[in-house]
């Protein structure tokens, strides 16, 4: 069993950034494969970043170059470092812990944290 608890979320400008961080808990979170998502109102819920247990990272076309993804494993922690944030970056962001499947797929995750807003103004 994982727990998951983001936090780092909050209202700012267009061009501004934000770094949100996931506490996890339990002994073998390096065995994990960790995924930011988001998701607004109408909209499904995307994956932005993933950081897999092997080491490799994707990001969505949404946020290259503008979000990074990082992981301590000794912290039991992954962080999203976000920069020049959009109003369309506006979502309630989650943390999720995968034990495999596709990194994009929401389905292959296993533990959720409950999220943080992220709220961006124009």
């Amino acid at each position: 069993q994982v727990q998951l608890v983001e936090s780092g979320g909050g209202l700012v400008q267009a061009g501004a950034s934000l770094r949100l961080s996931c506490a996890a808990s339990g002994r073998t979170f390096s065995r994990y494969t960790m995924g930011w998502f988001r998701q607004s109102p109408g909209k499904e819920r995307e994956c932005v970043a993933a950081f897999l247990w092997s080491g490799s990272t994707f990001y969505a076309d949404s946020v290259k170059g503008r979000f990074t993804i990082s992981r301590d494993n000794n912290k039991n922690s992954v962080y999203l470092q976000m920069n020049n944030l959009k109003p369309e970056d506006t979502a309630l962001y989650y943390c999720a812990a995968s034990n495999g499947g596709s990194w994009r797929n929401a389905k292959s995750y296993d533990y959720w944290g409950q999220g943080t807003q992220v709220t961006v103004s124009s």
